[in-house]
């Protein structure tokens, strides 16, 4: 039987946000709360955070212990050799890559894309993010086990290895590429954020969990998020100078060939 992995990246060394991982949120560290979404998907998988061999990380070691959540400790930069070492570790086929900076992240966003995975013969990489539609912060991408261990023994490009799947995504040409646009066919990828990289995105994403987060109900949904800031624009407003921000354009200097973002997998 085929095994999927969750891969949940994640430590405290942000040169932006440090400790960003271990911020409270409703009482809980932030990684824990989007464990507990990571969790509430439907389809089966594996579950594994992939922190780093560095000192500092003993603090994610031990809240995955807490939490009966398998932790990984790999390399410290190299996010490429990180996944495909922790994907080993459960001798998985299928691994998906989710971010820890993805806190509100809805567990639909997860099934959608692995339903569109598993429902699509021969795919190399399915993810949600090429061209994006979905709201910063609900990144999920799929990709065989075997596809990524190719981009580890070939990918040379410091941004291939640091943001572990550039290697397929980039290549159409060489490798089968699916996007999963976000269902509703709005493109909110540029003008909402929710994830976190500095002290406002922080304010925003607790802002959310105040007003939604229940114990009774702690799972509330990307829809339930979008009606709460046409409600509250003062919360829409708390981090809304970073809407657009992206690492890629950060990176298109370093490719040898530039292609347009809407090229790179198929719609």
């Amino acid at each position: 039987m085929s095994v999927t992995v969750v891969v949940v990246q994640a430590r405290t060394g942000s040169t932006r946000l440090p400790g960003k991982v271990l911020m409270p949120l409703a009482g809980r560290p932030l990684l824990a709360r989007m464990l507990e979404r990571v969790r509430a998907a439907r389809t089966p998988f594996e579950l594994v955070v992939a922190t780093t061999t560095d000192a500092s990380d003993a603090p994610v070691v031990d809240l995955c212990k807490d939490l009966g959540v398998r932790c990984f400790r790999g390399h410290p930069t190299d996010l490429l050799e990180r996944h495909v070492m922790a994907a080993r570790s459960v001798k998985a086929d299928v691994v998906v890559k989710i971010p820890s900076d993805c806190p509100l992240i809805d567990p639909a966003a997860i099934d959608r894309v692995l339903g569109e995975f598993f429902a699509t013969e021969g795919l190399d990489y399915a993810g949600n993010l090429h061209p994006g539609t979905w709201p910063d912060g609900h990144d999920v991408e799929v990709m065989p086990l075997a596809a990524l261990e190719l981009a580890h023994r070939e990918a040379t490009k410091a941004h291939e290895r640091e943001h572990t799947t550039p290697f397929l995504w980039d290549r159409p040409e060489r490798f089968r590429c699916l996007n999963v646009a976000w269902e509703t066919g709005q493109n909110l990828a540029m003008s909402h954020r929710m994830t976190i990289d500095y002290a406002e995105d922080y304010a925003f994403i607790a802002a959310v969990y105040d007003s939604l987060y229940t114990e009774a109900h702690p799972i509330f949904s990307l829809g339930a998020i979008l009606d709460l800031l046409e409600r509250r624009p003062d919360v829409f407003a708390l981090n809304a100078k970073y809407a657009g921000v992206n690492w890629y354009r950060n990176h298109l200097a370093d490719l040898k060939t530039v292609r347009p973002a809407e090229t790179r997998c198929l719609p």
